[in-house]
């Protein structure tokens, strides 16, 4: 096997890993999301539980990537891919933690029962989740055209997120009991605007991965 076939199995490997990596925070987001839907307290313990895997990867993935660098002195194309490996897989960590973050509201809330609906929010998720899973399959494509669809999907979800607060913020006057639940939706809420948020970051590293230049997908 010649350096070059070795280098390219090493970074469809690492690729690989970002993947599963990507893969575990979405399941993780989605089943955190379930977590408080359903007000399963045991589910969203077992969230927190799963972030020690996803931090792992993140740090194989850097590791790996590191090391490549050092041993084999990519330029241009190759070490862009490298660079945008570690970009993604510090976006998707995230998207990890966020999930943590959903769980940790959801046994601050307990069994109490809504004080609102919940219709916008899980909106919010669905879209976020699209958007996550999009960008995945642009990623693997190199597609830049389905990549920029994910941040039109994201105005999308920072409009729900404006409707989302401002609903939570009319209850405060009249609902001042209940200030504490109106608190830990408005963080879920702003938590799963983030992850859309990384899901567009993802999409501008894709950008330059396959054009070289930096682009910002939402102005």
């Amino acid at each position: 096997m010649s350096v070059r076939e070795r280098f390219e199995n090493d970074l469809q490997s690492v690729q690989q890993e970002l993947l599963h990596l990507c893969n575990k925070s979405i399941d993780a987001l989605e089943l955190a999301f379930k977590a408080f839907t359903e007000k399963n307290i045991d589910l969203a313990l077992e969230i927190i539980d799963m972030d020690i895997e996803i931090n792992r990867l993140e740090e194989e993935i850097n590791d790996r990537v590191i090391l490549l660098i050092a041993k084999q002195q990519p330029v241009a194309r190759d070490l862009r891919r490298l660079m945008v490996m570690v970009k993604a897989s510090a976006d998707m960590e995230r998207v990890g933690d966020y999930a943590v973050n959903i769980a940790k509201e959801t046994i601050r809330i307990g069994k109490e029962p809504f004080i609102t609906p919940i219709e916008t929010l899980e909106d919010m998720h669905f879209r976020t989740v699209s958007m996550l899973r999009q960008i995945l399959e642009a990623f693997v494509e190199e597609n830049t055209t389905k990549a920029k669809e994910i941040a039109d999907l994201d105005d999308q979800v920072d409009e729900l997120y404006g409707d989302t607060v401002s609903n939570l913020l009319r209850l405060t006057s009249v609902s001042t009991e209940n200030i504490s639940q109106i608190t830990y939706l408005s963080f879920i809420a702003r938590y799963i605007e983030r992850c859309a948020d990384h899901a567009t970051n993802i999409a501008e590293h894709l950008f330059y991965l396959v054009k070289g230049e930096h682009y910002e997908l939402n102005n």
